[in-house]
């Protein structure tokens, strides 16, 4: 059984940086493929970011492209997002996920995953 535990979530002022973790114990499938989603108060968890297996592949919402990076260590069995210029609307519950698809290398739906962490909060203050 695979079990996702994020990390690192904690109130920062705008304009911070700040890196979640995602660490994954038991063993994966082949080409599992992990993403970041976020809840924000009152509204409906959205994709962020996703990377495939071997972190070639990365794609990313609109609202953070070039601010955010996603990033995995397999040997370490940990996945990453590194927030930059962070804004109060990023302000969330940060979710980790993992899912495996035949054909599939990147997804943004959040059917396509199966395993999902607890979440960790990132507040940013204005």
């Amino acid at each position: 059984q695979v079990q996702l535990a994020e990390s690192g979530g904690r109130l920062v002022q705008a304009g911070d940086s700040l890196r979640v973790s995602c660490t994954v114990s038991g063993r994966t499938p082949s080409n599992f493929y992990m993403g970041w989603f976020r809840q924000a108060p009152g509204k409906e968890r959205e994709f962020v970011a996703v990377i495939s297996w071997s972190g070639t592949f990365a794609r990313y919402v609109d609202s953070v492209k070039g601010r955010f990076t996603i990033s995995r260590d397999n040997a370490k069995n940990t996945l990453y997002l590194q927030l930059n210029s962070l804004k109060p609307e990023d302000t969330a519950v940060y979710y980790c996920a993992g899912g495996t698809r035949d054909g599939v290398i990147t997804a943004t739906t959040q059917r396509l995953y199966d395993y999902w962490g607890q979440g960790t909060q990132v507040t940013v203050s204005s």
